[in-house]
């Protein structure tokens, strides 16, 4: 007969022995990295089956008999907690595990101790409830537990009625320990349950932990590569005017200003320090943003510095916890650029303003020189012969001035009216033959190069034949006797080019820079009006001139007109 402390020993043993899956369970979780459990998926819990089925062997191994009235093996605790977490198969396979260590390692074997201490009569119970005790809470896990193990503990202590043991024979103390372990059971399996529950927790909130904390490290490099690319200069600084971090972009220009200088550098020094380096000590504006800084006051608003114009955001960030500070961060860009542009745009704004009045006083001018050129007229018919000379030179020098008012209001137009479907050949062809007077009369020749076939073309056909007759006049006037006037149209991609060319002595790189300029001419009695008139003809037309020149070669003018693609269908000859 075994005494009461052997007892107390081999109750601990099985208690040991049925927590063993546990250990080994949290051994698997701290060696390997298990993503959050998913209830629907058996296979996350096959090590913690595998460790059960281990558990059930240990203690069918070390089970032994209880005062001789009553069996003392606790593995049905990790197999009933196995086919509670475990798929299907798994649940089978302790199914059939536990009668089978039962009915090999029972004391006697007998039917009653096979059916009522495996429990095999709340199989179905706890087949049934096995989906719900996956989605249950700690609480309820440990209650569906109990459910189906508290009713075995009953059939347990049953199986020695059916040997026919009398309980009645035993001491108070022994009665007290087998009434004690018919209540540990369940009690420790509630314990595992909640400890099995906290170590796959804890795992989790590790593992999310971790996720987080990769997250958040992938967050801030790709803030810090977005700070580093955007074209401006972004700084903050601490409390005390240390700079804390400052961008790629606020590197490279500060690379410029002070060679050699490192990201190091920059951070172990305070925003005086660097503007002592860049030497802007005596900035007022810059002055007046390092005391906003100091005084953690927005400030937004231009600085000149180095040169350039800077526009300056400077503002407090906002502190995580409440009474903290948590510095200033400054973001700057270069509107030297901006600035210069709209300092031109305001200038040709005024240029616009002067060449509108210009416009109308000229035309206004128009005016009353007709009538002038009238009453001159008439004063010729009533002069004498010997004053016609006089009276010529006045008329012509009236009819210059009014060619140079046409010009100059011609190269004021903004708009394009009366345009329609035209033939760039039939333009040509109809100039055609004043060209060849002109040439005639210089003892030059003109020569044609039509391209077999040209789509039709968007033109107002007055200014495009004042722009040939431009272009080709001048191409004469550039030549000496026996010289060619060529004429040239061929159809590229989505454009129409008109090339005049001459083979004249050519431009020099600065007559060239000067070409378009308003009243740069290199001839005697030229305006300077011509060459910008025909640049602004094309340019009306959507189109633009290029020029390829050289002392001694000659001069070729390229006029390209775009075209829709839809007008690539309507194509003549």
């Amino acid at each position: 007969m075994i005494t009461i402390t052997t007892a107390v020993k081999e109750i601990l043993l099985q208690m040991a022995a049925a927590s063993s899956f546990l250990m080994l369970f949290q051994w698997r979780l701290n060696q390997s990295h298990i993503t959050r459990r998913n209830p629907r998926c058996s296979d996350e819990y096959t090590f913690l089956v595998m460790a059960c089925g281990l558990s059930l062997v240990l203690c069918s191994l070390l089970s032994g008999n209880l005062f001789g009235m009553i069996d003392l093996n606790w593995g049905i605790l990790p197999a009933f907690i196995g086919m509670l977490y475990g798929s299907f198969r798994s649940r089978a396979l302790l199914a059939l595990m536990l009668p089978v260590c039962t009915y090999v390692f029972s004391d006697p074997v007998t039917q009653s101790h096979v059916l009522l201490d495996s429990g095999i009569f709340m199989y179905p119970l706890l087949f049934g409830m096995a989906n719900r005790f996956k989605f249950g809470t700690v609480v309820e896990k440990i209650a569906l537990l109990w459910i189906v193990l508290v009713p075995c503990m009953l059939f347990i202590a049953f199986t020695s009625f059916f040997d026919g043991n009398d309980f009645s024979r035993l001491q108070d103390d022994k009665m007290a320990l087998i009434l004690c372990m018919l209540f540990l059971n369940p009690l420790l399996g509630g314990v595992l349950i909640y400890m099995l529950e906290s170590a796959w927790n804890k795992r989790e909130i590790e593992e999310r932990i971790a996720y987080m904390s990769e997250k958040f490290r992938r967050e801030i490099g790709d803030l810090q590569q977005i700070t580093d690319m955007v074209p401006l200069s972004i700084i903050s600084v601490d409390d005390n005017g240390r700079i804390t971090s400052i961008n790629e972009t606020s590197m490279k220009k500060l690379e410029i200003e002070i060679p050699h200088i490192t990201r190091t550098d920059v951070l172990n020094c305070t925003l005086s320090d660097l503007a002592h380096r860049l030497k802007l000590n005596d900035n007022r504006e810059l002055d007046h943003l390092l005391d906003s800084v100091t005084r953690k006051q927005k400030f937004m608003g231009k600085v000149a510095c180095l040169g350039k114009i800077l526009y300056v955001l400077a503002a407090p960030l906002v502190p995580r916890d409440q009474g903290q500070q948590a510095g200033m961060v400054l973001i700057i860009q270069d509107m030297t650029e901006e600035e210069n542009i709209r300092s031109e745009l305001n200038h040709v704004e005024r240029l616009t303003l002067v060449g509108r009045m210009a416009a109308g006083i000229t035309h206004e001018i128009r005016n009353p020189m007709a009538v002038v050129r009238g009453f001159l007229q008439l004063m010729r018919e009533k002069s004498p012969s010997d004053m016609e000379s006089y009276y010529r030179i006045v008329m012509d020098e009236l009819d210059r001035a009014n060619s140079i008012i046409n010009d100059f209001l011609s190269l004021a137009q903004s708009g394009l009216s009366g345009k329609e479907d035209s033939n760039l050949h039939d333009v040509i062809e109809d100039l055609a033959p004043l060209l060849w007077a002109d040439a005639n009369l210089r003892g030059q020749s003109v020569e044609l190069r039509l391209c077999d076939k040209l789509p039709l073309l968007q033109l107002n056909i007055k200014e495009i034949k004042q722009l040939v007759l431009n272009l080709g006049r001048n191409a004469m006037e550039a030549m000496e006797p026996k010289g060619v006037l060529t004429l040239e149209t061929r159809c590229v991609p989505e454009k129409v080019e008109l090339l005049v060319k001459d083979t004249g002595s050519g431009m020099s790189d600065m007559e060239m820079e000067k070409l378009f300029t308003p009243f740069f001419t290199t001839k005697e009695q030229g305006t300077g009006l011509g060459l910008p008139l025909c640049l602004s003809i094309a340019e009306r037309h959507g189109g633009s001139i290029a020029v390829d020149s050289c002392l001694g070669t000659g001069t070729v003018f390229t006029i390209s007109f775009p075209y829709e693609k839809q007008e690539k269908a309507a194509v003549v000859c």
